[in-house]
């Protein structure tokens, strides 16, 4: 058990829970604006400081993002209803929870 723990601390993007810090809104938007998270091999997000924000995977999807209520909100046209998550952040791993629990998590790039 211990041999793994070992390994996972040494994986970029893993954190250990007592890292995971809870953003507010300031802290998501110096997270994320003008920035870029992968999330796997094949998955990338955009976020513009404008607002604007760009998921390519099999295809691209543009949508727009914001912080509010201290959590990332986004929404993705056609839809007009925004989805809103706690947002954490550990070095420069992010982690995204939704209100049903739900995690995704990624690594901003450099």
């Amino acid at each position: 058990m211990r041999a793994l723990a070992v390994v996972l601390m040494c994986l970029p993007g893993v954190a250990a829970a007592d890292d995971w810090v809870l953003q507010d809104n300031a802290g998501i938007l110096a997270a994320l604006g003008g920035k870029t998270v992968r999330y796997d091999a094949y998955t990338v997000q955009t976020f513009g400081k404008t607002g604007d924000t760009q998921y390519l995977t099999e295809r691209a999807a543009d949508g727009r993002w914001a912080a509010r209520g201290d959590q990332y909100c986004s929404v993705w046209p056609p839809s007009d209803i925004w989805t809103c998550y706690d947002f954490y952040l550990a070095g420069d791993a992010v982690r995204f929870i939704g209100s049903d629990r739900s995690v995704s998590e990624g690594v901003i790039l450099k």
